[in-house]
């Protein structure tokens, strides 16, 4: 059993959560194989699968730090492709990714993402890609209203930068409310599933939204 040193105080949960990171084996595989978060496993994981991320593919990453994500997308579309990354919070620098340190609520945040895409037909991404998630209050049902309210502000941008036939990738939490957001997609694209890689862990209410084949 793995015994937690506190150099201070602290709750029960979280407590909890610095066991269950130290006890991950997702936790100490991305340390040992230097990636950022293990979050970058859960992308890996529905690629592998889905086949989300094509040489030469353009992708915006919403929700990108601490770079997990980022550095999946970025070594699995190649040189010719492009990733850019966005997070309220500082991310350093990764080799093909170009990043803008901003809130995405920001009422500037989709123009100035829409800027670095470009012009013209070229300026369309392929993949949106969304693992925003907001501070926890401990309130689950103010929790699970927040993050969906993430998740329909990242649909609305995707409406707009996704070329024919885009794919949108996206954290929701089971609640009921993902279901009105599923039927919006399925108006919008040809498929929509909810996926749970492996990575993601088995007590958790969070999911992925997967949308394929973008009615642009």
């Amino acid at each position: 059993m793995t015994r937690l040193k506190d150099q201070k105080p602290r709750s029960a949960s979280s407590r909890a959560w610095l066991t269950r990171q130290i006890s991950d084996p997702y936790v100490t595989r991305a340390k040992r194989e230097g990636l950022r978060s293990r979050a970058a496993y859960k992308l890996a994981e529905i690629d592998d699968r889905h086949k989300v991320l094509k040489s030469g593919a353009r992708v915006v990453d919403l929700g990108a730090a601490p770079g997990g994500w980022s550095e999946i997308a970025a070594g699995r579309v190649g040189a010719k492709g492009r990733v850019i990354a966005l997070d309220i919070l500082d991310m350093k620098p990764i080799p093909g990714v170009e990043f803008l340190q901003l809130d995405f609520l920001d009422p500037s945040a989709p123009a100035r993402l829409k800027a670095m895409l470009g012009s013209g037909a070229a300026a369309k991404a392929d993949v949106v890609l969304s693992d925003m998630a907001a501070n926890a209050t401990g309130h689950r049902q103010t929790d699970h209203l927040r993050i969906m309210a993430l998740a329909e502000a990242a649909v609305e941008f995707a409406r707009e930068v996704l070329a024919p036939s885009g794919v949108f990738l996206c954290k929701v939490l089971q609640g009921g409310t993902e279901a009105k957001l599923l039927a919006e997609l399925k108006r919008e694209f040809a498929t929509v599933k909810h996926v749970k890689p492996p990575a993601s862990r088995t007590d958790s209410a969070e999911l992925y939204l997967l949308a394929r084949g973008f009615h642009a």
